[in-house]
């Protein structure tokens, strides 16, 4: 879901990561579909994610799903600076979900995330649960969804007598498309919970003079800005069967990342997805920052295809 500015809570389609996104997107149509999925992020850092799809019969759909993240390897020095050797650090998460329909129009689900961190000697674990909804009108035309992201608890910490909380997060989103047009329109509203979301820079003060006038210049944040620093907003459009673009827009990324003489497209993110023969290939990118834009490479499958029953 990179192409779409990294969130998507109400898209009902066939891509089973989307049940990572909230698990009541979990459908029929993702039964028996694999998915892999690869980011080359910055510095060397890279992530993944696997996941599986399939029915649990008249209990409704399950997903099982593992994502990773890899720092890398680094130096190991001494508080003298000699270098002592090499350690490696990395993060996974296991997840596993389900979800049921209530009626034709809506559905609900939990993710169960059994989450490890291991930063050289360091290591961590905990659990946290995903709940979701999603609804989906009678015409197909309009979508929704509602998550409430990484309710849980760190078991076993870093250091001890230093328990850190979980990202608990509130997602909300809508989607619609049009009748006779092959575009979707989504807007997402992130980190609910946290009604200000602005970052202010300890280098620009809040009152300042100017130099030449003596001017009081006020670096204030105002109201719309605070609101849309929680809105991603996306757009899909399938030129044909086997193949789509994907283009979307995160306002608190460009706001946060962007270097004034240099704005560029940052918030900015694209994608590709095509069919070939019966794999989707899916190609996104997003720029973060000047400093680099990550690549997203996906590849799913639907596994009932490759025989026949």
């Amino acid at each position: 879901m990179l192409g779409l500015g990294g969130e998507a809570v109400s898209q009902r389609d066939d891509d089973v990561s989307l049940a990572y996104q909230n698990p009541a997107l979990l459908n029929p149509s993702m039964d028996r579909r694999v998915l892999l999925s690869f980011n080359d992020y910055f510095a060397g850092i890279n992530y993944g994610y696997a996941a599986y799809g399939f029915k649990l019969g008249k209990f409704g759909m399950a997903h099982a799903g593992m994502q990773y993240v890899n720092y890398g390897t680094f130096d190991q020095a001494d508080n003298t600076g000699e270098i002592m050797g090499t350690f490696t650090a990395g993060e996974y998460c296991l997840t596993t979900g389900v979800s049921k329909s209530i009626d034709s129009m809506f559905n609900i689900g939990v993710n169960l995330k059994t989450i490890f961190s291991s930063l050289e000697q360091y290591n961590s674990f905990g659990m946290a649960i995903d709940v979701g909804g999603s609804y989906l009108s009678k015409s197909k035309l309009f979508e929704a969804g509602l998550v409430f992201r990484n309710v849980g608890y760190q078991f076993s910490t870093y250091s001890a007598g230093n328990r850190e909380r979980l990202p608990f997060e509130i997602t909300a989103g809508i989607s619609g498309k049009f009748e006779h047009v092959p575009l979707k329109l989504s807007l997402v509203a992130h980190n609910l919970q946290q009604p200000d979301l602005t970052y202010r820079d300890p280098a620009i003060p809040e009152l300042e003079i100017d130099p030449l006038s003596g001017d009081t210049i006020m670096n204030k944040i105002g109201f719309g800005n605070k609101v849309m620093r929680h809105a991603i907003v996306a757009a899909e459009f399938n030129i044909t069967k086997g193949l789509s673009l994907r283009l979307g827009y995160n306002y608190q990324r460009r706001q946060e990342m962007k270097v004034a003489s240099k704005i560029g497209t940052v918030g900015i993110s694209w994608g590709l997805g095509i069919k070939i023969y019966k794999f989707n290939l899916a190609y996104a990118r997003s720029a973060y920052h000047l400093a680099g834009s990550p690549n997203q490479i996906t590849v799913s499958a639907k596994l009932s295809e490759f025989y026949r029953k």
